[in-house]
C-alpha cells in the first residue's frame, strides 16, 4: 500500500527547514515520545533520547548502552524442542540527563513554562543537541537558559553537558541539580509507576522485577558514581558524573549518593545579567562481568581525561570526527531543501546508530529507544551494511565483526535445529535466538545468506582479503554447509534432480513456514556461490590461507563441490501462467487480500487480525520477492522484474518499515518513477512524520539506511553485482542534480548526476574502474570523467493500487479474487446495524 507523502510533510512553522540542522521552534507535549526520538544523541555505544534537561514532560527517560541488558526466561504456553528459551531486553542505564532548574523555588517544567522563545536544534555538523529558551517565571521575571548535549564519537564512553542560567530581569535564588537517577526500575521522579500502554509486539515489555541490583554508590569533591549488576544477565555497570560551576554570583554546593540516586545541588543568589554555567562531564562503563570496582576505576580515568583537556577539545574532536564522515557520506540534492534535510537527518542517525558499535551488532533502533527490545536483526547486514561498506568501511568491518564473534552460539543453534554448520539468531543481543515465535522467527532461515550477503559485498568492494580470509572464510562456510544440510533433492519426473528448500519463513512475515520462497532460495544460492568462489580462490592463490580454514574448519572431500551442485540445482519457481515467480509454492493458491479496501484503522494487520487469517491470503507485510529482485538482480531479465513489481505492489502493506525503500529502488528501475519518490518519501519521512506511529520507540534505523540505498541504488542506478560496479542513473524529473561520495577499494570517488550526463571524480587513492550502462570507464587523475546520457528510464504511469490483480486465472483455472476478512468488531457491528 503507497502511503501518500508530500515532499515536504513536516509543519515548518514549528520544523523550519535548514540545511544542517533539525530545529524546533515550539514545544508539544502532544507528540513528545516523538521528538524525545527525533532529538537524541548516540554514538553506537551511548545513546540519550532527547528529553528536556529538567525531565518534564517525557514519554520515556531513555539512556541505553548497547548490548547491555537483561535476560529472562521465555515462558511458552505449549513447550517444545529447541524453542528459544531466554529472552534478552536492552536495559534503561541511569539517566545523566537530569539537570533540574528552579528560580525563587518555581521549577522550570517544560510543558506549562511561559516560554518568550524557544529553540531546539540538532546540529548534523557537531553532533550536538543545543537548546535555548526564555522563561518567564510565575513572579513575571525573565530567565534565559541555554543548554548543550553530546555523547562522543570518538571518547565513547563519554556524554558532556551543559546549562547556563542568566537572570534577565532581576535577581533571584536559582537552584540548579545536576543527578543521576536509576530510572529501570518502573518508577518515574515522583515514585509513581510508569503508563502501560496497549498491545504491540514491536515495544519492549516490562520486567517483573528488579533489574539493576545496586553494588556502589560514592562521592568525593564534585564527582559521584553510581555502580550496577543486572539480576540475570549479570552484566555490570559504573556510571559517573563530574560537575563543574563558572559563575561569578555567590553559591554553595551539595553532593550526595544513594543506591538510586546521585547529585550535586548548586544554590546561587542569582543576579540580573551574571550567568550562571554548569558543565557535566558523565561517563559511562560496561562490562559481562568485571567487578563494578573497575568499572569505577575506568569511569575515573574517563573523567580524569576530561578535567586535563576540557570540554572544547572534546567539541573540536567531535566536528573533526563529523567532517570527515560528512565528505564521506553526505548526499547533496539539488534544490530540493526539504528532502536534503531530511536525508541529512537520516545520515546522522546512522552515524549514531553504528559509529562506536564496536562489534557489537547494531540494535535496529539504534540506542534511540527500547522498540524491539534492543534486539539485532538481519536488517542491519541488508540495509546498513551496504552503506557503511562504501561509506565507512571501517564500521562496516565492525559490525561484521559482530557475527563472526558470535559464531559458536550459530552453531550450537544449528545443532539443536539438527542441522549442519551455523545458523544465526532472527533477533538476538548476546547471540542465542529470542524469537518467542519460531514461525516468524526462528523459521527466517534467510538470516544466513543475509549475512554472508554482506560479507561479500564488503569483500568485493573493499578488496580487504585479510579480514574475509581469516574471519569471512568461517561465516560463509559455516552458512553454506547449512543450506546444504537443509535442503533436499529431488528427482524431477523429466529424470534431472533439483534442489529444495522447506519449512521456511521469508522477510514477509505474513506468510509463514512455506516451501521453497523464492526470496530464501535465491539468496541461499548466492550464499553457496559465494563460498565456493572463496574457497577456490583460497585454494588457487592463498595457500596458507586455505590450509587455515581446512585445519580450523575441516573441510571435507568434495564439501565444496557439493554446494557448487547446490547453487546450481536450487529451485527458483516461475509461473507461466501468471508470468512472475511465486513467493513459495503454494503462495499464488490463496486468494488475495484486498488490500486498498481494507480500513485504514485495521493496519497494520498484525495488531488488527490473527496470524492464521493473516497467512491464509496473498499480502505481504514487506517486500519479499521484489527485494531478492534487488540483491540478486543480475539473475532477472528487466521484463521480469517489472512483472513481478506489478504483481506483488498492490497486495504489500507496508506495515513494515523496511518495505519502501527497496519498492523504491525496483520502481525506478524498471520505469515507475513516481511510485519511485512516494516510496522514497515514506521511507524518507517514516521517523520525521512519524509515518508508523511509532517513532515514539526509537529510530527506524534500517530504513535510514534504506534512504542512501534508495537514493545511490535507486536513484543513482549503482549496481555492484560481484563486485563489478556499474551505473544506470534514474534522477527524479524534479531534481536538477545529485552528488554522492563512493569508497571502492581504497580510493574515494565523487559522483555527480544530472540529467544530461553523469561525472566521476578521484579525490583519494588509485584509478576506479566502472560502468555506464554497458561503456567501460575509469575513474583517475584530477579532471572529473563525463558520461552523457540520453534518458532518465522509463517513465511509465503509475500502478493502479486501487485493486490487486484480479479476474485472471491461475495454471489451474481458477479465477483470482480479492476480499478483506471481517474483523470481531466488524461482524459485530453488522449484527447491531
Amino acid at each position: 500500500m503507497r502511503r501518500v507523502v508530500s515532499s515536504d510533510p513536516l509543519n515548518r512553522s514549528r520544523f523550519p527547514v535548514e540545511p544542517w540542522r533539525l530545529v524546533e521552534s515550539e514545544p508539544s507535549a502532544l507528540d513528545v515520545g516523538t521528538t524525545e526520538t527525533l532529538f537524541s544523541v548516540g554514538n553506537g555505544y551511548l545513546g540519550m533520547r532527547g528529553n528536556p534537561e529538567e525531565g518534564r514532560t517525557s514519554y520515556a527517560h531513555g539512556t541505553y548502552i548497547n548490548g547491555f541488558h537483561e535476560t529472562w526466561q521465555i515462558k511458552h504456553a505449549e513447550e517444545a524442542f529447541g524453542f528459544a528459551h531466554t529472552g534478552q531486553t536492552i536495559v534503561h542505564v541511569p539517566d545523566s540527563k537530569l539537570i533540574k532548574l528552579y528560580v525563587d523555588d518555581e521549577p522550570l517544567t517544560l510543558s506549562v513554562a511561559d516560554l518568550d522563545s524557544y529553540e531546539r536544534a540538532l546540529d548534523f555538523r557537531t553532533g550536538r543537541l543545543e537548546r535555548e529558551l526564555v522563561w518567564r517565571t510565575p513572579a513575571g521575571k525573565y530567565v534565559r537558559v541555554v543548554s548543550k548535549r553530546m555523547t562522543s564519537l570518538t571518547d565513547r564512553h563519554l556524554a558532556l553537558f551543559e546549562l547556563e542560567v542568566t537572570m534577565v530581569s532581576g535577581d533571584a535564588p536559582v537552584i540548579i541539580s545536576s543527578q543521576i537517577v536509576n530510572r529501570q526500575d518502573g518508577f518515574d521522579d515522583y515514585r509513581r509507576p510508569g503508563s502501560e500502554e496497549g498491545f504491540d509486539p514491536r515495544r519492549a515489555a516490562r520486567f517483573n522485577g528488579r533489574v539493576l541490583q545496586p553494588r556502589a554508590n560514592w562521592y568525593q569533591g564534585g564527582r559521584m558514581a553510581l555502580g550496577y549488576e543486572t539480576t540475570n544477565s549479570c552484566m555490570t555497570l559504573g556510571v559517573a558524573a563530574d560537575n563543574y560551576i563558572d559563575t561569578e554570583n555567590e553559591f554553595e554546593s551539595f553532593i550526595s549518593t544513594e543506591d538510586d540516586l546521585g547529585k550535586q545541588v548548586f544554590r546561587v543568589e542569582a543576579r540580573e545579567g551574571v550567568p550562571v554555567k554548569i558543565r557535566k562531564a558523565v561517563a559511562y562503563h560496561t562490562s559481562r562481568g568485571v567487578p563494578v570496582t573497575e568499572l569505577f576505576d575506568r569511569c575515573r580515568r574517563t573523567l580524569d581525561r576530561v578535567q586535563d583537556n576540557g570540554f572544547e577539545y572534546y567539541y573540536n574532536l567531535q566536528r573533526e570526527w563529523l567532517d570527515e564522515y560528512w565528505s564521506n557520506t553526505d548526499v547533496e540534492v539539488e534544490d530540493q531543501p526539504a528532502v536534503q534535510q531530511a536525508t541529512r537527518w537520516c545520515l546522522l542517525q546512522l552515524a549514531q546508530a553504528a559509529a562506536r558499535s564496536d562489534q557489537m551488532g547494531i540494535p535496529a533502533k539504534g540506542v534511540t529507544g527500547s522498540g524491539y527490545e534492543g534486539h539485532y536483526f538481519w536488517d542491519s547486514e541488508v540495509y546498513l551494511v551496504p552503506f557503511l561498506i562504501y561509506t565507512n568501511p571501517g564500521m562496516a568491518r565492525n559490525a561484521l565483526r559482530f557475527r563472526v564473534n558470535i559464531l559458536p552460539q550459530a552453531r550450537e543453534r544449528a545443532r539443536v535445529l539438527s542441522q549442519e554448520g551455523a545458523l544465526f539468531p532472527w533477533r538476538t543481543i548476546n547471540g542465542e535466538e529470542a524469537s518467542a515465535y519460531y514461525a516468524a522467527g526462528t523459521a527466517q532461515f534467510h538470516i544466513n545468506a543475509d549475512v554472508a550477503f554482506a560479507f561479500s559485498k564488503y569483500h568485493d568492494v573493499t578488496g580487504d582479503t585479510g579480514f574475509m580470509h581469516r574471519d569471512g572464510a568461517a561465516v560463509l562456510v559455516e552458512t553454506a554447509r547449512l543450506w546444504a544440510d537443509l535442503g533436499f533433492w529431488r528427482t524431477e519426473a523429466d529424470g534431472h534432480r533439483t534442489f529444495h528448500i522447506h519449512g521456511v519463513t521469508g522477510p514477509d512475515e505474513y506468510t509463514a513456514v512455506v516451501n521453497n520462497n523464492m526470496y530464501t532460495n535465491v539468496m541461499a544460492r548466492g550464499n553457496l556461490r559465494a563460498a565456493v568462489s572463496l574457497m577456490k580462490e583460497l585454494e588457487r592463490d592463498y595457500p596458507v590461507a586455505y590450509r587455515r580454514v581446512n585445519d580450523h574448519l575441516g573441510l571435507r572431500p568434495d564439501e565444496v563441490a557439493e554446494w557448487e551442485r547446490c547453487a546450481d540445482a536450487m529451485v527458483v519457481l516461475f509461473d507461466e501462467t501468471l508470468g512472475i515467480h511465486p513467493q513459495d509454492e503454494k503462495f499464488l493458491s490463496s486468494e488475495l487480500w484486498d488490500v486498498a479496501n481494507t480500513p485504514l484503522d485495521k493496519y497494520p494487520l498484525l495488531l488488527n487480525y490473527h496470524p492464521l487469517v493473516i497467512y491464509r491470503f496473498q499480502v505481504l507485510k514487506q517486500a519479499d520477492v521484489v527485494l531478492a529482485l534487488f540483491l540478486q538482480g543480475d539473475h532477472f531479465t528487466l521484463a521480469e522484474k517489472r512483472a513481478d513489481f506489478e504483481y506483488y505492489d498492490p497486495i504489500t502493506t507496508g506495515d513494515s518499515s523496511l518495505s519502501g525503500v527497496v519498492q523504491s529502488v525496483i520502481a525506478s528501475e524498471v520505469g515507475y518513477q513516481e511510485m519511485a519518490m512516494e516510496y522514497f518519501l515514506s521511507g524518507l519521512f517514516v521517523d520525521l512524520a512519524d509515518l508508523h506511529q511509532n517513532a515514539r520507540d526509537g529510530v527506524h534505523v534500517a530504513s535510514a539506511g534504506g534512504v542512501w540505498n534508495a537514493l545511490v541504488y535507486g536513484f543513482g542506478g549503482l549496481r555492484d553485482y560481484e563486485g563489478r560496479i556499474t551505473f544506470d542513473p534514474r534522477l527524479p524529473r524534479d531534481w536538477p542534480s545529485m552528488r554522492f561520495p563512493l569508497q571502492i577499494r581504497g580510493s574515494r570517488i565523487r559522483v555527480h548526476l544530472e540529467r544530461e550526463q553523469i561525472s566521476f571524480t578521484l579525490e583519494r587513492g588509485g584509478p576506479v574502474e566502472l560502468a555506464v550502462r554497458g561503456a567501460d570507464v575509469v575513474v583517475s587523475g584530477p579532471d572529473p570523467v563525463v558520461v552523457r546520457l540520453d534518458h532518465q528510464g522509463e517513465d511509465l504511469p503509475s500502478l493502479d493500487a486501487k485493486h490487486p490483480v484480479t479476474g485472471g486465472r491461475r495454471a489451474d483455472g481458477s479465477v483470482i479474487t480479492a476480499n478483506v476478512p471481517e474483523s470481531h468488531d466488524q461482524r459485530i457491528s453488522g449484527v447491531i446495524d
